[in-house]
Parts: C-alpha cells; structure tokens; sequence
C-alpha cells in the first residue's frame, strides 16, 4: 500500500509538471503570436508613409507662381522702359525683357536662399532648378498675349494701352503657370525644393 501511494505521488508530481510545462509552452506561444503582431504591426506602419510630394493647395502653387510673377514683372518693365529709351525695336526689346525677366526671377529666390546661410553656387542651383520652368511658361504666354494683341507691340509706354495689355498678359500668365508649379511642387521640384531652405 506504501509503494502504491508513493507511485500515485509520483504521479502527480509528474502530472502537474507536465502542466507546468504545457502552460509554459502556451504563454512562449501567446508572447510569439504578440511579438508577431507587434511586428507586422510596426511593417504595416512604416508601409503607410507619405509619398515624398503629397498633396499641395492652391495657395502654395499661387504663391510660388507670384514670387516668379514679381520677377518677371519688373524684368519686363524695366526692360521695356531700356528698349524704348534707346530707341530698339521690338523684337530686342522683347529679347531684352525676357532676359531681364528671367534674372529678376532668379534674384528674388536667390535672395531668399541666400539668407538661409546658403553658399551662392548651391543657391543659383536651386534657384534654377525652382524657376526656369515656371518662368519660361509664364513668359511664353506673356509675351504671346502681347505679341498676338492688336497694336500692343507698337504701344508706348506713356499710353494706356501698353500698360492694359501688360497687366492682362501678366493675369493670363499667373492663371496658367499656377497649375503647372501645383504639379512640379507636387512631384518636389519646383518651388518644393526652395521650401527646404526656408525657416
């Protein structure tokens, strides 16, 4: 009877540890599924960033479109205002406007730029890679308006005329060129890349 109740003993020890043992397994086994989640969790989370462009307001790209507006603007006036003091024709006056237009252009995002600490080199970089599309299109349709406009090649500058048909083309440029630096801020180029410098 004493080796039977020592056997069923034993028994139970062996039972229990062998539940031990079981429980044990279960909960390595419930910390592996956890940590497993956690995991595909945490992958998941990173496979949800933000594409590097995002979304972009019409705000953003009418301001861009402004700052290359501003430049081209006193470009062409002044150049204009140059043309007609020396007496040129029109063609290089345009020429000269155009010219003009684009190193103002350039000069209000260097500005910019540069007062970021920025070294001039790696400036004028950016400044043409944010500025030569945008001012480029918006000169083409600039002086597209005026150069088709009847009358407005020969008008002078103290008649009303040159001035209506310059703010228009100035209107039709901005309203044009602002959806094509939405897309280039879109993509981070354009003005996108000027953002970066900017505190």
């Amino acid at each position: 009877m004493q080796h039977d109740a020592h056997a069923h003993h034993e028994h139970r020890q062996g039972h229990a540890g062998h539940e031990g043992h079981a429980a044990h397994q279960d909960h390595t086994a419930h910390q592996g599924h956890h940590d497993h989640g956690d995991h595909q969790g945490h992958e998941g989370h990173a496979g949800h960033q933000h594409s590097p462009g995002g979304p972009v307001s019409w705000s953003m790209a009418a301001r861009a479109t402004l700052h290359c507006l501003t430049g081209c603007a006193i470009g062409e006036i002044l150049g204009m205002i140059i043309g007609t003091a020396f007496g040129w024709g029109n063609v290089p006056t345009m020429i000269l406007a155009i010219v003009l237009a684009f190193f103002f252009g350039y000069a209000l995002t260097l500005r910019g730029i540069l007062a970021a600490g920025v070294d001039f080199r790696t400036a004028f970089k950016v400044a043409l890679a944010a500025d030569t599309l945008s001012i480029a299109v918006m000169e083409l349709i600039d002086n597209g308006v005026i150069a088709l406009w009847p009358g407005a090649m020969d008008a002078h500058l103290d008649e009303p005329l040159f001035w209506i048909v310059l703010a228009l083309s100035l209107a039709v440029a901005f309203v044009v060129t602002t959806p094509v630096n939405k897309w280039m801020i879109g993509r981070g180029k354009g003005h996108a890349v000027v953002h970066q410098y900017h505190h």
